[in-house]
């Protein structure tokens, strides 16, 4: 930055200094008030635990665990996975997300608590499992979102779906713990 620029900046510090100090004296003098600050609730903080669990004829045979702190009236992301370079033509590569993404809101109205949640689960088939042994490879996804009353401290499955090509189901879980 020039100095030129430099006392430039300076002179419009001291300028708006003086004017607040003007302003805020003729306050004092006519008796006026500053406007009153809004009453807002206080932001609560929450602990989210999500789980991705699949089973197999309704027993559990695997899950994922992942976590996010968030506080009411905002929204928070994780992602996790790989950017996978895919030849959209000769020469030309674009990249897809291969992974998981989570993406979660919280509010609080009338002393409940609404979750809203967004979940995608991309990976990729294992070989053999694709249409044929040599072909190119497959993209699986599951998406589940949703949006519901949750209570924390109690786990609450925010949706399920059935994998097409076996007898297992996925489901989303969350349990919310209240932060101190």
């Amino acid at each position: 930055m020039s100095l030129r620029m430099i006392a430039w900046l300076a002179k419009i510090l001291m300028v708006s200094l003086c004017l607040s100090v003007v302003t805020s004296r003729a306050q004092e003098q006519t008796g006026a008030k500053a406007p009153a600050a809004t009453a807002e609730k206080p932001v609560s903080a929450y602990h989210l635990d999500f789980s991705v669990n699949e089973l197999e004829n309704g027993k559990k045979i695997n899950a994922r665990q992942y976590a996010m702190n968030l506080d009411t009236e905002d929204s928070n992301s994780l992602k996790i996975g790989t950017r996978v370079p895919v030849e959209a033509k000769q020469g030309e590569f674009q990249y897809i997300d291969v992974g998981t993404n989570i993406w979660s809101r919280l509010k609080e109205r009338d002393n409940s608590l609404l979750l809203e949640v967004r979940c995608e689960i991309s990976n990729f088939a294992v070989p053999g499992q694709a249409n044929g042994a040599n072909s190119m490879p497959v993209l699986r996804q599951i998406q589940i979102n949703g949006s519901t009353i949750a209570f924390a401290g109690k786990p609450i499955v925010i949706g399920s779906v059935d994998d097409p090509n076996s007898t297992r189901q996925f489901q989303l879980e969350v349990t919310l713990t209240r932060l101190k």
